[in-house]
């Protein structure tokens, strides 16, 4: 399958929201199904110079294209500019494709070649192999588990703090 990874575009915002709201992708983020595309829309075109975002996307047959993952790099301030904090999804329909290790991987680059950053982190539902496979893959490691840290399908669930450190 052919995708390309590139920045954020403010016209991603509608295929981002919707990404944001579907199955298989709504219930292993902290996103709500109430979002609006409003919401997005400002969060896409108020991107601070601290964040990072990239997105995976396909050409459609009419030439125009279409987001199917986004992946963000938050970096940290103050005493903790050393630190970045990630976020990911992928369009359901094209999880197990490399999308989600070629978004990792460019906000690796990022991280690693550009920021100097040597410690990244992010959060993970426990029950969400998949990714958490992926995120050992690329080095990280479970630093710990956060007990009842979100509400998942109507109940409290775990979620693992995972970091991956350079020396």
């Amino acid at each position: 399958m052919d995708f390309i990874i590139r920045p954020v575009l403010a016209d991603d915002a509608e295929d981002i929201w919707q990404l944001r709201r579907m199955s298989g992708v709504l219930e292993n983020t902290l996103a709500m199904p109430s979002e609006t595309l409003e919401k997005n829309i400002s969060n896409l075109e108020n991107i601070e110079p601290s964040r990072h975002q990239m997105a995976a996307v396909i050409e459609l047959e009419d030439g125009s294209e279409k987001c199917i993952g986004t992946a963000g790099l938050s970096v940290s301030e103050n005493r903790q500019r050393h630190v970045g904090y990630i976020g990911i999804m992928v369009n359901s329909d094209y999880h197990g494709m490399g999308i989600g290790t070629a978004l990792m991987e460019s906000l690796l680059d990022i991280a690693d070649n550009w920021l100097g950053l040597i410690r990244l982190e992010l959060t993970v539902f426990c029950d969400n192999d998949k990714a958490v496979g992926l995120y050992k893959k690329l080095g990280f490691e479970i630093e710990g588990t956060m007990k009842k840290a979100a509400i998942k399908s109507g109940k409290y669930a775990d979620m693992y703090m995972m970091a991956r450190v350079l020396e």
